[in-house]
């Protein structure tokens, strides 16, 4: 099994940014990629990035590219979201993914990040 933590999130204004942490413990050794995904209030469970464990490819979602960063640090086994020119329509609980080579998943509880107009 795979544990995950999220740190990160928060309440800002139209412009700012905020970075996302999410730690992995347990069987680690399995991963394939790791990504975030977003549920804003009366809506779905989005995708936002993805980041591939070991060539480290990325990819977004069209509402985020060039706003948002997914990056990895292996030794630690924690995945980062960096997102700058944060909009209002980003506000949403951001939960963190685990995948592993077996298609295995795990999800983090949640962060919050409310961004104000």
């Amino acid at each position: 099994q795979v544990q995950l933590v999220e740190s990160g999130g928060g309440l800002v204004q139209a412009g700012d940014s905020l970075r996302l942490s999410c730690a992995a413990s347990g069987r680690t050794f399995s991963t394939a990629a790791m990504g975030w995904f977003r549920q804003a209030p009366g809506k779905e469970r989005e995708f936002v990035a993805r980041i591939t464990w070991s060539a480290g490819s990325t990819y977004y979602a069209d509402s985020v590219k060039g706003r948002f960063t997914i990056s990895r640090d292996n030794a630690k086994n924690t995945v980062y979201l960096q997102m700058n020119s944060l909009k209002p329509e980003d506000t949403a609980v951001y939960f963190c993914q685990f995948r592993s080579f077996t298609n295995y998943q795990s999800w983090g509880q949640g962060t919050q990040v409310t961004v104000s107009s």
